[in-house]
């Protein structure tokens, strides 16, 4: 029973929270931003993976970035992606590309700007500071993606010499596909658990975000089942907004995911608040 009363305090004091932090304003923000910075960072990323010799690199972070989205919303995106990332560039470090790694940081200062809010916590650092952290976030997450790529393409290579040496290993060695999904999850998580632990103001235990990850991994997944199940049955998109159909499925998409999204940090901080409250509780006993 105290089970029960305890997880609707949570609850109730996390959604609460979330209304008063203005958290469907911050998921429209989020969303938007980052739909705007998806394609400066995609152009800086290709710029980077040609400069290093990465050339098979446009294939795989579409599958990368797009595998795990339903694929209603997905192809149409997916398809402007590689328009886009198979446009030749030969401008790496130059003023356009700098410019453009720029403006990708602007997804990431809209994720702490929303952590930010929902940890409760006040910005103290200093703005220079802020941008160079986010430009780090930027070229690591470039460079994380173009080594996952480069070894996306060599795996296959690896999985035939491997069964063709020991053709008792191939039941269990699966498709490229399966390791594309496995390693996009990987990064997920990964990218959720430093976007909740470096970029909001504060220190936070690491074990103090896993309730919020969980949360959110579990509610992007059946949220975007749920989308795209509405998608393939009752939505009228197209009828509605015509040729911008495609840009509009995918901003209510990353809509819902940012609502998720943010509350799982509400979710966190909500958790903290009731643990701290239950200490001091203990100690006045």
């Amino acid at each position: 029973m105290r089970a029960i009363v305890a997880t609707k305090r949570v609850i109730y004091d996390a959604f609460g929270h979330f209304n008063y932090d203005d958290g469907w304003a911050m998921a429209s923000h989020l969303a938007l931003s980052s739909l705007l910075a998806v394609f400066p960072f995609l152009i800086f990323a290709t710029s980077l993976a040609s400069f290093v010799g990465a050339q098979a690199f446009a294939d795989t972070i579409v599958h990368l970035l797009f595998d795990t989205w339903p694929a209603d919303i997905a192809a149409p995106i997916a398809r402007e992606v590689t328009t886009v990332l198979t446009v030749q560039r030969g401008d790496f470090l130059t003023i356009g590309i700098l410019v453009t790694a720029f403006f990708a940081t602007n997804g990431v200062e809209a994720i702490r700007v929303s952590l930010n809010r929902a940890y409760r916590v006040s910005e103290t650092r200093n703005m220079f500071w802020l941008r160079m952290q986010g430009f780090a976030f930027v070229i690591v997450t470039t460079l994380g993606f173009v080594i996952v790529s480069t070894l996306l393409v060599f795996l296959p290579i690896a999985v035939n010499f491997a069964v063709e040496r020991v053709p008792q290993l191939e039941p269990y060695l699966g498709t490229i596909t399966i390791w594309r999904y496995i390693v996009a999850s990987f990064i997920i998580v990964i990218g959720l658990a430093a976007a909740h632990y470096w970029l909001p103001d504060g220190k936070r235990k690491f074990v103090h975000l896993m309730p919020g990850m969980v949360f959110t991994l579990i509610g992007w997944v059946v949220g975007s089942t749920v989308f795209a199940y509405y998608l393939q049955q009752y939505a009228l998109y197209a009828s509605y907004y015509a040729g911008l159909a495609s840009i509009m499925i995918a901003l209510v998409f990353l809509y819902i995911i940012s609502v998720i999204f943010i509350m799982g940090a509400e979710l966190n901080a909500a958790l903290r608040r009731y643990f701290d409250s239950r200490a001091r509780v203990m100690r006045r006993q």
